[in-house]
């Protein structure tokens, strides 16, 4: 999960030129060394890091509702909130089966909804306490 202080997502592209694998800080590739094709004497990870910092002085004037809802926003949250909610549901299909299994029903493998579930093992636990009392 990420945390109100992580902001690499919406970081806007370092710049539209492609460059190659090989032109980074200081490799070959036909740049000129360290310098950039803007001239600005930095590397594509400088000028990420120094987007990074923009981004987090321009998001400390939002108010903390406003930072959550950026995060949120974004297609990494969302893809993970997916995968949760995903598991969630099924834990909880799992449990209802669970249950099923438990209630007695004529034929035995009739397809209950959920609430006809709940219902029957709201009857079934007042029976059998009604047994036990009994």
């Amino acid at each position: 999960m990420l945390n109100s202080e992580q902001t690499e997502l919406d970081l806007p592209p370092a710049h539209s030129e492609p460059e190659s694998v090989f032109s980074d800080c200081g490799g070959g590739g036909g740049s000129g060394g360290t310098e950039d094709r803007a001239g600005t004497g930095l590397c594509p990870q400088s000028r990420v890091a120094e987007a990074g910092e923009a981004v987090k002085k321009d998001l400390q004037h939002l108010s903390r509702e406003e930072r959550r809802r950026r995060r949120r926003a974004t297609a990494k949250y969302r893809t993970a909130h997916a995968t949760r909610e995903r598991i969630r549901v099924e834990a909880f299909n799992m449990a209802f089966a669970e249950l099923r299994k438990l209630l007695p029903t004529l034929p035995p493998d009739k397809k209950l909804s959920k609430i006809e579930i709940l219902r029957l093992a709201i009857c079934y636990i007042s029976y059998l306490n009604h047994v036990l009392d009994v």
